[in-house]
């Protein structure tokens, strides 16, 4: 006997899992299929255990070299990596076990196992009652699908993931204790969020980036350098415009030859190798050529503006139907997917999605880089506001960093916002709303924002973007400047 659904949703991540509460919460009768375990890859191995280890590091490091200059004294500390890895499990079960209680409390079923597609109408559900018995089969149908089944790490020829010595951002957060030494295939936010907390747990780390910059295209450039500063400042050593060409196996770790240009290699020691060179969508499982899904080029599913693909009862979301490959992009989908089928006039329309890359400083972003809006034909007044200058970044010892503002030279209207600096990740939500809202600079400019706070630094930016900042000095308005308006 089939099993029969309003609304299937395979996959339980931060996409899946939203959509099928969301649905559920419609009115609709709603299953969800989930193979490994609720949450999907972001709360189980990827974006929490993540900032779970950079938290812990973070906290470690303060201790270590902050807390004495406080007149705080921490002797003899020490890190019981069994411990710590414990730990950081428990916050991703914790996250799981309410996902799981949001599903129950919305009565939205949970369906264990591996789902394909025997056609755009019917699901076969492949499941073992007890992990490595009987083996079962049936069939789930529904007036709707929806995929959210994401994506995994891009694994690369000669680099064979193994999730013990040669590993993936999965392996690189599970590791029992500390390796000695550690090259880091990647110099994307994947890879630098590993190097900074594996280093600060004392690996010595070599990054091989095969760009002529870390952070390459991904964020303001001006971020990235001071980002690359504090890496090096640490001790990580990075190799630009390299690219890895193999590994051997060796009787006390790996050897790692990397092609350095000019016909010439170079050959790097290894105990770890961690390959970080971007995530693929799983868009060759679950069947989905058989429900007759048009996929592009790069292995996204099709979708439209309401996240429907050619199939109209079958919409995709989050890592399975394009960039930006981000939980909130996710999230944000599954709401809208959900009431799209419930039959609200609703459409993806996001004017920008927020960035995070959490390393040492954050690095946060809204909207266009400065290159993009000239690129456009913006002609554009740019700002900047050191987080040296705020008070609270003084206190806490953490003054690395600006906000960075992009604004339209002709109606003042708010472009983008880059910030690189502590608490980055929690100050561009405001900028966020301001891009959304359509926002003039001095609509930042003059809000009030409270004291002392890094939040004061969004107020400060906007202020100097208009060339009359109070906390730094500026040249007078018509005289060149930085922080004036520029081309």
């Amino acid at each position: 006997m089939a099993q029969n659904f309003d609304v299937v949703v395979i996959g339980a991540g931060p996409g899946g899992y939203v959509a099928a509460i969301k649905s559920a919460q419609l009115g609709f009768k709603t299953a969800i299929i989930e193979r490994e375990f609720l949450g999907g890859v972001c709360l189980n191995v990827g974006c929490i255990p993540s900032k779970a280890m950079i938290s812990a590091t973070h906290f470690l490091h303060k201790a270590q070299y902050d807390a004495g200059t406080m007149g705080i004294e921490i002797k003899n500390i020490s890190v019981d990596m069994k411990k710590l890895v414990g730990w950081k499990q428990s916050v991703c079960d914790k996250m799981s076990g309410g996902v799981s209680q949001l599903l129950k409390g919305n009565e939205v079923t949970v369906l264990k196992g591996e789902a394909t597609f025997k056609n755009s109408k019917e699901l076969q559900l492949t499941s073992s009652k007890i992990a490595g018995s009987v083996t079962q089969t049936e069939t789930i149908t529904a007036r709707y699908f929806i995929l959210a089944n994401g994506s995994r790490p891009i694994e690369i020829t000669g680099f064979p993931f193994d999730e013990k010595d040669i590993v993936s951002s999965t392996g690189a957060l599970a590791f029992d204790s500390v390796p000695k030494r550690v090259v880091v295939i990647g110099g994307g936010y994947i890879g630098l969020e590993i190097s900074g907390y594996l280093s600060k747990l004392g690996s010595d780390i070599i990054v091989v980036e095969a760009g002529s910059a870390v952070l390459n295209g991904v964020v303001d450039p001006e971020c990235a350098q001071v980002v690359a500063k504090k890496l090096s400042k640490q001790g990580v050593k990075v190799i630009l415009n390299a690219k890895a060409k193999g590994q051997k196996k060796t009787k006390d770790g790996f050897e790692v030859i990397i092609d350095v240009g000019g016909g010439k290699d170079e050959v790097l020691k290894a105990d770890k190798i961690i390959v970080t060179v971007g995530r693929q969508p799983n868009s060759d499982q679950a069947g989905i050529k058989a429900a007759g899904l048009a996929i592009d080029e790069r292995g996204f599913v099709k979708v439209d503006a309401q996240r429907r693909t050619n199939v109209p009862h079958i919409f995709a979301i989050g890592d399975i139907c394009g960039q930006p490959m981000l939980a909130h992009k996710a999230s944000h989908e599954g709401v809208l997917v959900a009431e799209v089928i419930a039959g609200k006039n609703r459409v993806y329309d996001a004017k920008t999605v927020p960035a995070v890359v959490f390393t040492d400083p954050e690095i946060a972003a809204a909207g266009m880089m400065e290159s993009e809006a000239k690129a456009k034909g913006y002609d554009v007044m740019v700002g900047k506001f050191p987080f040296a200058a705020n008070g609270r970044a003084v206190s806490l010892m953490e003054t690395d960093g600006f906000v960075k503002m992009i604004a339209d030279k002709k109606t003042h209207i708010l472009l983008g916002v880059h910030i690189v600096g502590p608490e980055a990740s929690n100050l561009i939500s405001e900028a966020v709303l301001a891009l959304e809202m359509g926002a003039r600079i001095e609509d930042l400019a003059l809000t009030i924002h409270p004291h002392p706070t890094l939040g004061e630094t969004m107020m400060e930016a906007a202020e100097a973007t208009l060339g009359h900042a109070i906390h730094i000095i500026q040249k007078p308005l018509g005289k060149s400047s930085g922080a004036q308006a520029h081309k």
